[in-house]
């Protein structure tokens, strides 16, 4: 096992089958970078045209299609002090009438002070200007290339991962993807050095990122959407619109995992799902929205008795 550092020079705003920057054994860890959503680096100058520009892919060796390709992260940290967001909620998430009355949008700059865990507002036209909030460093868009050879756009996301915008994708999570072309071709972006829960304003506070993942295959899986976890809970992932879609392939997603992973028929995953089952909404600001269907580790330790 070996760790790799990469300087990226090249980004991609699709996901796809593009030639490998990297190549690394099963195990292997990279050391690299991405820059923000708009195309800024850590120097704030932008390299790289606007939406969710991606670092990589990576190609991990003995990975095929049928197996899973599993990120572990083990750091994520903004690497430069601005970071900037939407001011108004979307639109599309308030009542109608409310939309009617909004003011003009525009875009508010905080600053991310890493020694002190948090991000400020510094926008002197707002009454809050100085409203500070913990730092929860994160990955908004990554994953594999998507199946039958697509290209799809990093705005939005699918069964290979992308823009799912998850505040819970934070440094010690492990994040388990389908394989649909050899070597997975690992991309990832989108840093947000905070951001609440649906990405209700179009962005995080977009900012650039000192990213470590290690990789590691899980061979012949059963997976089909994205699963994460950590220490404390397993998390399926469904990507799609309207919102009963994606919560339906999340759903079925954690129910598989249980099923293939915990020896438990349909009934018995059901049976325990039905009392202990949790939801997030991910994003609801995409083309396409993220729901987490999720369940504690701890309601399945007893499965092992």
């Amino acid at each position: 096992m070996a760790t790799h550092t990469f300087t990226p020079t090249k980004y991609h705003i699709t996901m796809a089958a593009h030639e490998p920057v990297l190549r690394i054994a099963d195990g292997d860890t990279v050391v690299t970078t991405t820059i923000d959503a708009r195309g800024g680096d850590a120097s704030d100058t932008i390299v790289a045209e606007r939406g969710n520009p991606q670092t990589g892919p990576f190609y991990v060796e003995g990975a095929e299609p049928g197996d899973a390709l599993a990120i572990t992260f083990d750091r994520i940290m903004p690497n430069r002090r601005r970071g900037f967001t939407g001011a108004l909620i979307a639109e599309r998430i308030l009542e109608p009438a409310f939309v009617r009355t909004l003011p003009p949008k525009r875009e508010v700059n905080w600053d991310v002070d890493v020694d002190k865990g948090t991000v400020t507002l510094t926008d002197e036209q707002s009454p809050i200007n100085g409203y500070t909030v913990p730092m929860v460093p994160m990955i908004g868009c990554f994953g594999v290339a998507p199946p039958r050879k697509q290209a799809i756009s990093t705005a939005t996301s699918y069964v290979n991962g992308g823009n799912m915008d998850y505040r819970g994708h934070v440094a010690g999570v492990t994040v388990y993807f389908p394989v649909a072309e050899p070597g997975g071709l690992f991309h990832l972006g989108d840093g947000h050095a905070v951001q609440g829960d649906g990405e209700i304003v179009g962005t995080g506070v977009e900012i650039s990122m000192d990213v470590q993942f290690t990789a590691r295959v899980v061979k012949n899986s059963n997976i089909i959407w994205p699963r994460t976890e950590n220490d404390v809970e397993l998390m399926a992932f469904g990507n799609a619109r309207p919102l009963d879609e994606a919560l339906q392939y999340a759903t079925t997603e954690l129910l598989r995992w249980l099923e293939a992973d915990y020896n438990l028929d349909t009934e018995s995953a059901s049976i325990i799902l039905g009392q202990t089952i949790e939801y997030e909404i991910a994003n609801v600001f995409d083309p396409a929205y993220t729901v987490v269907a999720k369940i504690r580790k701890s309601w399945l330790e007893q499965l092992a008795k």
